[in-house]
């Protein structure tokens, strides 16, 4: 069951509850293989530690630092990615570190950091339990975060007249609680942003005070405009040409705008992978911020904008410990040379040692395995061989017989059949780690059994590749514990300081929220707010400080509506978008062997409206071939109106039938972060 503190409160969701049958499957890796005549083999920890060794080495000398990258993962420790972030920054001195947050957290942290002046939410779990205002958009919350959306259907049922808002084009299982739900045409929602807004402008449901104490505006990359420009850009945000934009009826529009933005109420917003996985994922965020700026309904109990993670340390194990190509650790950046010098002061390393050349972002990187500029790629705990959109395309590259592709991971996955070398880690409670999730909480998943076969933990492996490099001195830690002590040491005196959450108090406590920046801090349920905060001085005049931007205010964004990169047209007629359902998670690895998850929901499938479905002559069970500009696939059709006519939508975790396929590989521009969520097909009876 559930641990009863904290947010699970005693529950877990379908997933959590047959987690235990995932270490001891028979499926799992549990010794070293390499591949020797085209066929992964058998061998010693030895042969194939001492082989990636070399091939890294070799490719540094003859090729340079950048021939070699490193892809991690929000699933492993935060001991484990910094382990990788170091070794290679470091060791290798190649700003090629890249994980799979990439893909799904990118935009959000985009949106954080333009509109706050530092990534990670504000608020933390329990502002569910105040908030009389739901806005969720862009989630899937029953289905992805069945926990959180327990809870929140709690707050609904006991706290009086408590609303929710759901924004999606699809009729979820989270819809069926909302008490107004938004429906439109994908990629169009920008523009039902800025309509709210609108009408919270036009009807004076606005925070003057706070706006004024605490809010700067701007356009472009600059924070230079006024509270009389932002009202100016919204003059053509009407719901009237919302509603021929996407879709939306207009009243449901001023409707959602009046509920959210109610005197006296207090809004909570979520969103994940519906606004963050587009090519303008960080203009969608910094909307949602928008209107909690402008109303004033931030900082306090029940009213935070609040980006869920989908995994369960992209927060503390990727985002936060520097674990992109653009970051260094704890909100500091590769690109700035000031930055550089402390890290290599913090790490003992002579000047000039990391790298000042930009590393490449997760498509550009698997992108350069394409051209052969990387020829060495290390993959930890994460199947890019099936998670990568236009996946086909980068197969290749990792199949290529010019790269060499190792992957840690604790089954045989679509990602394990192109590698060069596989190497069987230890799995949840064959190991220790910390972990960050969503609300800043820090926790310790404790070792509770010995790990399967010759499986081990990412951690050692990684400290004795180091020490096979020449870079033992890097990572001289004899367990996970020594190196947390450097991770928080590295992290102290940062807006990310967590010097207080000791090993000691993790293994007492159930997890505490940063900042907390000395042993006796009890934790930060919200940051930037006077009294809570300890960043922010108690003389300090205002209710908030966003003391990570030049005046301490935070940003409100005009951010236009921009068209996806692929809309429908006459020979791609049809939307296409992919997502989870809630009896798998991301590519099905772990719960595609839970045998009752497997049974309830074994094959991915084209969800297609009803009208649609007679047009091209399919049934309910019938084989649809779903085609994109960059390939096909035949799924089993779902005949249903829970997506809109015109729209299909595939859920992810079918290795063998897999909807990355058809997905595009365009990405946002500031954040990287790719568009899953839609592009054009064209569906025929197969």
């Amino acid at each position: 069951k559930g641990d009863k503190y904290n947010h699970n409160q005693g529950f877990l969701c379908l997933k959590g509850f047959l987690l235990a049958q995932v270490p001891n499957h028979p499926d799992r890796l549990k010794k070293p293989l390499v591949r020797k005549n085209g066929k992964l083999v058998e061998t010693s920890w030895d042969e194939a530690l001492s082989l990636v060794a070399k091939r890294f080495k070799d490719s540094v000398k003859k090729h340079g630092p950048d021939s070699v990258a490193f892809y991690g993962s929000g699933q492993g420790y935060t001991e484990e990615s910094y382990a990788g972030n170091k070794l290679f920054r470091a060791g290798f001195r190649t700003n090629n570190i890249e994980g799979n947050p990439r893909l799904c957290m990118a935009s959000a942290v985009g949106g954080y950091v333009t509109s706050f002046g530092k990534d990670e939410p504000m608020g933390c779990y329990e502002d569910i339990d105040h908030a009389d205002v739901f806005f969720l958009i862009g989630s899937n919350t029953a289905e992805c975060h069945p926990i959180i959306f327990r809870r929140i259907a709690k707050r609904k049922e006991t706290g009086g007249d408590v609303k929710v808002i759901v924004v999606d084009p699809r009729r979820t299982p989270t819809a069926r609680i909302a008490d107004l739900h938004l429906r439109f045409k994908p990629g169009t929602d920008l523009a039902i942003l800025n309509a709210m807004a609108h009408v919270i402008v036009k009807e004076g449901m606005v925070d003057e005070k706070f706006i004024k104490e605490s809010v700067g505006f701007g356009q472009g990359k600059a924070a230079d405009k006024s509270w009389e420009d932002y009202k100016a850009f919204l003059e053509t945000y009407t719901p009237e040409y919302a509603e021929k934009v996407s879709g939306c009826p207009k009243d449901d529009i001023i409707a959602a705008a009046r509920i959210f933005g109610a005197k006296g109420k207090r809004t909570l917003s979520f969103w994940t992978m519906g606004l963050n996985q587009r090519t303008r994922g960080v203009w969608a965020n910094n909307l949602c911020h928008n209107l909690h700026l402008i109303t004033g309904k931030i900082g306090m109990p029940g009213s935070t904008p609040f980006s869920l993670t989908g995994q369960p340390n992209a927060c503390g194990g990727v985002r936060d410990q520097g674990g992109l190509s653009h970051l260094l650790p704890y909100g500091r950046l590769s690109g700035k040379p000031e930055h550089r010098a402390l890290m290599e002061k913090l790490w003992g390393l002579e000047p000039g040692t990391l790298p000042d050349r930009p590393g490449k972002h997760a498509i550009a990187m698997f992108q350069a395995l394409e051209s052969k500029d990387i020829k060495c790629i290390y993959i930890m705990c994460t199947n890019p061989g099936q998670s990568l959109p236009n996946v086909d395309r980068y197969r290749k590259a990792m199949q290529s017989k010019d790269t060499f592709v190792v992957v840690s991971d604790i089954f045989p996955t679509r990602t394990t059949e192109l590698a060069d070398v596989v190497l069987p880690a230890a799995a949840w409670g064959e190991k220790e780690g910390v972990y960050g999730c969503s609300e800043r909480r820090y926790q310790l998943d404790s070792k509770v059994v010995e790990p399967v076969g010759e499986a081990r933990p990412d951690f050692d492996i990684l400290v004795d590749l180091a020490h096979r490099c020449g870079f033992g001195d890097l990572l001289p830690w004899k367990n996970p514990a020594e190196a947390w002590d450097e991770i928080r040491r590295i992290a102290k005196d940062t807006p990310y300081a967590f010097w207080g959450i000791t090993r000691e108090r993790l293994h007492k406590d159930h997890g505490v929220l940063w900042p907390c920046p000395t042993e006796g801090h009890p934790g930060t349920k919200r940051r930037y707010v006077r009294g809570e905060d300890p960043l922010v001085p108690a003389d300090w005049p205002k209710r908030m400080m966003f003391y990570g931007k030049p005046d301490k205010k935070a940003v409100v964004w005009f951010r236009p509506q921009k068209d996806p990169q692929e809309v429908p047209d006459k020979e791609y007629p049809f939307y296409f978008t992919t997502g989870r359902v809630i009896e798998h998670w991301h590519t099905g690895t772990m719960t595609g062997r839970c045998k009752e998850l497997a049974h309830a929901r074994r094959d991915a499938e084209v969800e297609i409206h009803p009208d649609d479905a007679k047009k091209i002559g399919v049934r309910a069970g019938g084989m649809v071939k779903v085609t994109s500009r960059r390939g096909s696939v035949v799924f089993p059709a779902n005949v249903t109106d829970t997506s809109p006519r015109g729209m299909v939508f595939v859920n992810m975790h079918d290795e063998k039938r897999m909807c990355n396929e058809i997905t595009v590989d365009a990405y946002d521009p500031g954040s990287k972060q790719p568009e899953f969520k839609i592009c054009a097909v064209k569906l025929e009876k197969a």
